[in-house]
This record gives structure tokens, sequence and C-alpha cells, in this order.
């Protein structure tokens, strides 16, 4: 065999190129067409900035998240901005019964720190599908702390961070920058652009329109 015959094996892999597998679907096809892999990664950082809240970023991953829990995966969110509403969760097609919030309450000693810890051991808890943390900077070395975890527990993590914190460098393999662009339509548009990608998808873009 030569080499040119085994570098067009399948099952090889060539820096610069998206890794092989099949991503988790988004429930959107215009997103899953610009995502390496066809979908969201399995397991891993991904880092979704957007410019304010309320502009459809949980919204964007709701149809995975539902898809994970009804195969008994764990979902857990970690120091949400807002308690999650159960009837809309439900209404997305989650189960509740695998939805799992962790909270500390703001005046608490140490809440922040406390908070990255709890999202740690989720990234590592094996029966976790997906670990949410909504969190402003971080240092570099704890980034790269919560992208092994990920890796090393198969969780998908998801990062909900200000659009500002893009120009921050992160070990994230995936970061998608979400801009609303007619805000006062419904469904609203939004643009989804790849601010960071594995292989050749990095600054695609797509518009998607949200039910929110």
């Amino acid at each position: 065999m030569s080499l040119e015959d085994l570098l067009q094996r399948a099952q090889v892999w060539r820096a610069g190129r998206a890794a092989p597998g099949v991503g988790l679907a988004s429930g959107f096809a215009a997103l899953d067409a610009i995502l390496p892999g066809g979908g969201w990664p399995t397991r891993g950082l991904t880092e979704i900035l957007a410019a304010g809240s309320g502009i459809g970023a949980l919204r964007l991953v709701l149809p995975a998240l539902a898809r994970l829990s009804r195969e008994g995966r764990w979902i857990i969110w970690v120091a949400p901005p807002h308690i999650p509403y159960s009837p809309a969760l439900s209404g997305h097609g989650l189960d509740l019964t695998r939805v799992l919030v962790v909270d500390f309450p703001e005046d608490e000693r140490n809440a922040a720190a406390q908070s990255l810890w709890a999202y740690e051991q989720a990234l590592r808890f094996d029966a976790c599908g997906a670990a949410l943390l909504w969190v402003d900077r971080l240092p570099q070395l704890r980034l790269r702390r919560l992208q092994l975890a990920a890796e090393s527990g198969a969780t998908w993590g998801l990062l909900f961070r200000p659009a500002a914190c893009a120009a921050q460098a992160s070990p994230a393999p995936l970061r998608l920058e979400l801009r609303a662009l007619d805000a006062a339509s419904a469904p609203a548009a939004l643009q989804v652009r790849l601010h960071k990608a594995r292989g050749r998808h990095a600054g695609q873009c797509c518009r998607l329109e949200l039910e929110i």
C-alpha cells in the first residue's frame, strides 16, 4: 500500500481537516452544514459568544440537549443567569428527569470558584451528556483545565460568554459568535459565525430564524 493510499483511508486524519466522526445534529440544517462533523461535537468545549442576553444562544442548543436527555444522559446547568423554566424546556423535548441545576447564592463566599469547580466535575462525570456554564473572562490555564476535563469525560461542555471574550485566546476547539440581525421580527433572525473551528470551517456563517 502506498502512502497516498494510506492517506485516503477514512480512518486516517490529517491536520488541517476536521476530525472524522458524526456530530450531534443541531436541529438546524443550515448550522449543521457549516459545523465540523455535520453537527455539534459530543465532547470538548464549545464557546457561544453573544453580544447580549435574549438573542437565542440557549435556543440554539436546545434540540441537541433534548436528544441527549432522551438518550438518558444528564444535562447539568451550572450557575445559570436565570432559573430554567421547566415548561419551556419540556416543550422543547427535554426529559426533565435528566436535567440537574447546580447553583450558589451570589452572596456566598467564593461562589464563582465553587461554580467552576462544580462545572469541572460535571465535565468529568461519564453519565453527563452536556454541561452548561455562563461565565465572563477566565484565565487561560483554567480554560485549558476545562477543555481537558470535557475531553476526558466525553462531555459536551458549553460555555456561554460575552462577545468581548472573542479577543481572548481559548483552547476550545469550537467557538461561535452570535449576532442578532432583526430582533423585532418573529421568528428572530440570528447570524452564526464560526469564530474558531477545526479544519477549514472557521469563518463560515449561516443565518437562522429562531422562535425564542
